[in-house]
């Protein structure tokens, strides 16, 4: 093995609380060589960001404090470097792609002028720094760049945005890229592009790799060797494929065990196919345009998000709804619930078209349908207690329960998510993203609705928190007669959860077919682009797999 480039030893950092410090990483120790990758992996909160943060020296002291350790990059130990001689290496040897491009990109400066502050900062101004820029961006895989360097964050898509953070990180061909969370929020073609990018760039420049995920599939496919993370410590470290195929501690089987893929998946939460066929929603000829203008003197043009979408739903059934960002699955979900209207199409549940309806025959319906969104902590008021979150739609409702059981159900639905009574007096920014989502899960049954749709509910989540809400949204479904329609890009989510899925592409079903048929032989190219776009182990290929 060659020399690690980085090495760091017995790592150890807390932050202050008003009571005892709060332990973030504990005696963590890890290192990298040139043309490596190494993914670090764990669920959220377990030190991983925290780690490489303090790397670049972007932990907050006060209230971060490294407690102990070394940080050694080609023999400098960094906590002792001043600040100009750290601003000479951040971007420069060392650069960070953070996982939210939106957050970290300036919306007030163009994407070229935030490009070439990197090479101004670090007095590499000179020349043609416009065809650098624009070089640089043609790279990344922007497309028209001699226009788009000139526009604004806001003006990309967020894959676009990501190339764009890329672009800025290996700008000056840094010795070490650390990439956080790089595709937690991107469908999985555009993911695929991103891993195939970063994999190009490191064969291109030899640089060392650094990912840090709670993405499984990204890890398996891009690690050389993995380490582990769990509260704060290294529970466990190898090479990648050894991790994977012979896991030695119990919360790295946790993990691998949560992940649903090939048979496993096919044999998962599926509905018994003896149920009753009993149709609860058939949608036909649905159809959403929007009317687009480029300004006060220019025309105006149509925009189909989506285009003659239609499909039925039995009693007891989930139907998955696949496609890429913009595909006109969300758009579909909110015509349903009415927080869109419609321009052509009907949706017919139990025997009335959705669309007509107006006032109490509204409101009733509202309460047999109901949706759980991708973000609980925007769906839910801050300012709410879980115990007047919950008890909401009774207030709206008046005749689903009375007032003095209302304490006793909110308990009931509480624990039947999985929760505990005393947390109903609690507020949402006191719980995690898994346990905020069991809330929302909770809200939507205390008004007792036949058909839950699903938002990307579990696309932010961790993937033993994502294994536990699919666990309990299939268990309601079977104790309670749920239906649900289950909106995703997360295909091996779906395949395990899903009895039928559609396929959308630009605002149109382009394949549907029971969820077994479906990823055995896919009939559309769309549906085969988007099953082989889903990452494979590093030491496996397509045909082992097929």
């Amino acid at each position: 093995m060659p020399a690690p480039i980085l090495q760091v030893e017995g790592l150890t950092v807390d932050f202050l609380s008003d009571g005892d410090p709060v332990r973030a990483v504990d005696d963590v120790s890890f290192h990298v060589a040139r043309g490596e990758t190494l993914v670090i992996l764990g669920e959220s909160g377990s030190g991983k960001s925290v780690s490489t943060s303090t790397l670049m020296g972007l932990v907050d002291c006060p209230p971060g404090h490294i407690v102990s350790g070394r940080c050694l990059f080609d023999g400098q130990e960094l906590a002792r470097l001043d600040e100009d001689k750290r601003r000479a290496l951040n971007g420069r040897r060392i650069a960070m792609i953070f996982q939210d491009p939106l957050a970290s990109l300036n919306p007030v400066y163009t994407v070229g002028r935030q490009i070439e502050e990197v090479y101004r900062s670090h007095g590499e101004g000179r020349g043609d720094l416009r065809s650098r820029i624009l070089d640089l961006m043609r790279r990344v895989g922007i497309p028209e760049p001699e226009q788009r360097v000139d526009h604004y964050p806001h003006q990309f898509s967020g894959g676009q945005r990501q190339r764009i953070m890329i672009a800025i990180a290996i700008a000056l061909k840094p010795d070490i890229l650390i990439a956080d969370e790089p595709t937690t929020a991107l469908d999985v073609s555009v993911q695929a592009q991103i891993l195939d990018l970063l994999r190009d760039l490191q064969r291109e420049t030899g640089m060392a790799l650094i990912m840090i995920t709670h993405d499984l599939e990204v890890a398996a496919s891009m690690a050389d060797r993995i380490i582990v993370m769990n509260s704060g410590k290294v529970v466990e470290a190898g090479p990648a494929r050894d991790v994977f195929e012979t896991p030695q501690h119990a919360y790295t089987r946790k993990l691998i065990a949560a992940l649903p893929h090939g048979e496993a998946a096919d044999a998962g939460h599926k509905r018994s196919r003896e149920r009753a066929e009993e149709v609860l929603l058939k949608v036909e000829g649905l159809g959403k345009d929007y009317v687009l203008s480029s300004g006060a003197f220019a025309g105006k043009s149509v925009f189909k998000a989506v285009e003659d979408v239609g499909f039925h739903l039995c009693k007891g059934e989930t139907l998955g709804i696949v496609g890429e960002s913009g595909s006109g699955k969300s758009s579909v979900a909110r015509m349903l619930m009415r927080l869109n209207e419609p321009t052509s199409g009907k949706a017919i549940f139990a025997g009335q078209n959705i669309f007509d309806l107006t006032g109490k025959d509204l409101m009733a319906f509202r309460r047999r349908v109901q949706m759980v969104f991708q973000d609980p902590y925007g769906s839910m008021n801050p300012r709410m207690s879980v115990r007047s979150i919950i008890s909401e739609p009774w207030q709206i409702h008046g005749d689903i329960l009375p007032r003095a059981r209302w304490r006793d159900r909110v308990v009931e639905l509480l624990e039947l998510v999985g929760l505990k009574a005393e947390h109903e007096g609690r507020y949402i920014h006191q719980f995690s993203g898994g346990q905020r989502q069991r809330i929302a899960i909770a809200r939507a049954l205390a008004s007792e609705p036949e058909l839950i749709i699903c938002d990307e509910a579990v696309s932010a989540l961790d993937v033993s928190i994502q294994a536990q809400v699919i666990d309990l949204l299939a268990d309601l479904r079977n104790r309670l007669g749920l239906s649900y329609i289950f909106i995703t890009h997360d295909l091996p989510i779906v395949r395990h959860f899903a009895d039928r899925i559609l396929v959308m592409k630009q605002g149109r079903i382009v394949e549907e077919n029971e969820t077994t048929a479906l990823f055995a032989t896919p009939l559309h190219d769309y549906t085969r682009t988007l099953l082989n776009a889903v990452p494979l182990p590093k030491w496996q290929t397509r045909r082992e797999t097929a």
